[in-house]
């Protein structure tokens, strides 16, 4: 991995092709990150999963290249995406249409995000009951904004960002506790409110068993590289993992997966080679039951000790009932 220092510029690419060689979507169109004008009508055929930039021996940050190329066919276009086929995820995420801050006038809120109530419904439920009853901690639901900042949707995932940080306020929430890594990444020093991931909240309340046996594990694309966040889970593991590397993304990642299913499919076959898989990601959990691979498990259950698959079937319905859930916890009533 470089230990430049980042850039943002195409012009320092030196056309050494490591990022072609390591990524399936530069691989597929034989074009390096600096490949500029080969890369600007494909910008949003590219996962953002980062690979290009770990590789580039002159740190040119290519996550960032490709997002610049998205916020300016944004500002082009009026501030509208015109690449077709995100109608529906921005007509959600935008102003998200199930956001429910009902439960959350607490010092400390759980936020679980938007896939991980969608595929695990069940086990929504039983954290948020379970934290409540521990230490009275609230819920609350909205999308952190990230999905519509990767579409190059600049102003308006500010405004998601300023929106969460300003109704957080008016409820002196003092914690806000991260279930997905995407949003933890996305808000974390964004928001002016203190930001953790559950898994830390778990160890802190005594929640939780070890996992035993070694495991697999499969990063999620922001925790490529740093593993921040799987470091507040290896205090749960009583083996080192095995961490998954074949695999870039899960095909999910810069919502690039309608565009380019082939590869997505590609990307979830690599990672389960080798048999079951663990991530800590919805998400990844979710594309991964999608394509047809069940064998992947989310470490959080594992921990709480809770069996429960990817609902993928009802994920948009699972998504919808948190908008009317009410009480101190999920129809409990506040004391």
């Amino acid at each position: 991995m470089s230990q430049n220092k980042k850039t943002a510029d195409p012009s320092a690419c030196v056309h050494c092709h490591l990022c072609q060689k390591s990524c399936r979507f530069l691989e597929k169109y034989q074009m390096d990150i600096g490949d500029i004008h080969k890369i600007e009508p494909l910008a949003y055929h590219c996962f953002l999963c980062g690979k290009c930039t770990q590789v580039c021996p002159k740190g040119i940050d290519g996550r960032e290249i490709i997002l610049n190329l998205r916020r300016s066919q944004v500002r082009e276009n009026k501030g509208r995406v015109k690449e077709k086929g995100y109608a529906m995820l921005i007509k959600e995420k935008k102003d998200y249409m199930f956001q429910n801050y009902r439960n959350g006038r607490y010092k400390r809120v759980l936020f679980p995000g938007c896939n991980f109530p969608s595929f695990y419904p069940e086990t929504t439920r039983l954290l948020a009951d379970l934290l409540w009853e521990k230490d009275e901690i609230g819920i609350v639901f909205d999308c952190c904004g990230k999905p519509v900042a990767e579409l190059g949707m600049e102003e308006d995932a500010q405004k998601i960002v300023n929106r969460i940080d300003r109704k957080l306020q008016a409820m002196h929430v003092d914690e806000l506790i991260m279930v997905c890594p995407n949003c933890y990444a996305y808000l974390n020093g964004r928001l002016n409110i203190k930001v953790v991931m559950i898994y830390d909240k778990l160890r802190e309340l005594g929640i939780g068993e070890k996992i035993k046996e070694k495991i697999r594990i499969f990063p999620p694309c922001p925790d490529r590289g740093t593993e921040k966040i799987l470091g507040t889970i290896r205090p749960f593991l009583e083996e080192e993992p095995e961490i998954i590397t074949e695999s870039q993304c899960c095909g999910l990642g810069g919502c690039a997966g309608q565009k380019e299913a082939d590869l997505a499919m590609e990307m979830v076959k690599a990672a389960a080679t080798g048999g079951n898989v663990c991530t800590y990601c919805a998400s990844c959990s979710g594309s991964f039951a999608r394509k047809g691979f069940d064998q992947a498990d989310h470490i959080l259950l594992k921990i709480l000790g809770i069996t429960e698959k990817p609902d993928t079937a009802k994920s948009m319905i699972n998504r919808m009932k948190t908008k009317y859930w009410q009480g101190g916890a999920y129809g409990k009533k506040e004391k």
